[in-house]
């Protein structure tokens, strides 16, 4: 069976690098499946969760709080700020900042507090379903 090879980086570190049978993550516009041979693309993702169904079986969940994704026939990159594996996700520290996003949202006086704090928000709304997603899976 054919592979692609997917890696996926954040801005401190290379978080996956392998080669992968399927990958699926949220893009801008919905739901992206990407399978060896796909077209060119470059597009923006949404936070939540790469799932990466590598070529030993075995499955990879990463967290990504938004990015850039460039597919090209034999390669996936995956660019974000922050990416996270999905077995070092920690539920306590993302409800907590959850809380703190919506008490931020509560308290704020302008348009880019209100932003700020919208955004932070989904952020962790898209990490908490993707822990979620990922305890599902095992």
């Amino acid at each position: 069976m054919s592979t692609i090879r997917v890696d996926v980086v954040s801005a401190e570190a290379s978080i996956f690098s392998g080669e992968a049978k399927f990958v699926a993550l949220p893009g801008e516009a919905g739901e992206l499946g990407i399978l060896p041979g796909h077209i060119p693309l470059i597009t923006r993702i949404k936070p939540g969760a790469v799932r990466i169904e590598k070529a030993d079986g075995g499955e990879e969940f990463v967290f990504v709080a938004g990015g850039i994704l460039e597919v090209q026939p034999h390669h996936i990159t995956v660019l974000s700020d922050t990416a996270i594996r999905g077995k070092d996700l920690d539920e306590a520290k993302a409800l907590d900042a959850r809380k703190q996003a919506e008490e931020a949202l509560k308290n704020a006086k302008s348009d880019i507090d209100l932003a700020k704090a919208t955004s932070e928000l989904a952020v962790m709304a898209a990490q908490i379903a993707a822990l979620r997603k990922y305890r599902q899976k095992k």
